[in-house]
């Protein structure tokens, strides 16, 4: 950190902006939330920036703030071996998968253009003009998670983590001391080792626990989905680890590391540190 560097707030109030906001002061940061007219205000012409937030508010103010977004690319969960994800997995377009003729879990890799949910065949899927057959989907297998964990990754490191549902519930519960933490942790540091190029250097993984169809014992652990750190619930996860991973996740492109750059979602304009 400089003593230049801030945390930008997307000016939409969440527990988590509450909880980094907090977690920057702790460390000396300065923290300025966005105006809602999309500008940057002060913010402008300031370098040492670092963004939390929704992509959409993203896009209207990151190139003033010169901040580069990391994302994990759409196709990172399909590329996995069974062994991780417990379950088939593939891309498509939408057009694609109005075509299906069985249940199927949906949903778009990264833009939130419409609910990633359960839908009972193709016909059942949203439309709109907005929702072009070319869309990128992404359709996996239906299947019960037992328990759902948010990890934040740093470098190849699980940095902290969090319970977050327990049977599609919101259930809430920090991973330090949780019953499951070294299961989760061992699970994540094999993933990691494995598979963990595919990912940006700074990243939120969701892992969970299987269950029967029947809601039966947990039989396996497998990776949910990888998800932008900027722009994650940390639920219980401890916010000052959590941080770190953020402020990594969406910084100054002049600190932009060569291996992120195919992850930078404004990459046509960002430059790797030297």
């Amino acid at each position: 950190m400089t003593e230049r560097d801030f945390l930008a707030l997307a000016p939409q109030y969440t527990t988590t902006s509450e909880l980094l906001s907090a977690s920057a002061h702790r460390r000396g940061m300065e923290v300025e939330v966005l105006p809602a007219h999309g500008g940057v205000d002060t913010a402008s012409g300031r370098r040492g920036g670092h963004y939390y937030g929704g992509p959409a508010f993203a896009a209207r103010v990151v190139d003033a703030l010169e901040v580069a977004l990391l994302e994990p690319s759409d196709d990172w969960l399909t590329t996995l071996p069974h062994e991780y994800t417990g379950r088939r997995i593939a891309m498509a377009t939408l057009g694609e998968a109005r075509g299906l003729s069985r249940p199927a879990f949906v949903k778009p890799p990264s833009a939130k253009s419409f609910p990633a949910a359960v839908y009972a065949d193709g016909s059942r899927l949203p439309e709109g003009p907005e929702l072009s057959p070319e869309v990128p989907v992404q359709i996996s297998d239906v299947v019960t998670w037992s328990a759902e964990f948010r990890l934040y990754v740093l470098d190849g490191k699980v940095r902290t983590g969090s319970q977050y549902s327990t049977f599609g519930r919101l259930d809430a519960e920090r991973l330090e001391g949780h019953r499951h933490e070294g299961a989760v942790r061992d699970f994540a540091d094999g993933l990691l080792a494995a598979c963990g190029e595919g990912l940006p250097s700074a990243v939120v993984v969701d892992i969970g626990l299987l269950a029967t169809p029947e809601g039966g014992a947990p039989k396996q652990w497998a990776v949910v989905e990888a998800n932008m750190a900027w722009f994650s619930n940390c639920y219980a996860a401890d916010p000052d680890r959590a941080l770190d991973v953020v402020l990594r996740s969406a910084g100054p492109r002049a600190q932009l590391a060569g291996r992120d750059v195919r992850f930078c979602r404004n990459v046509e304009d960002a430059h790797p540190a030297g």
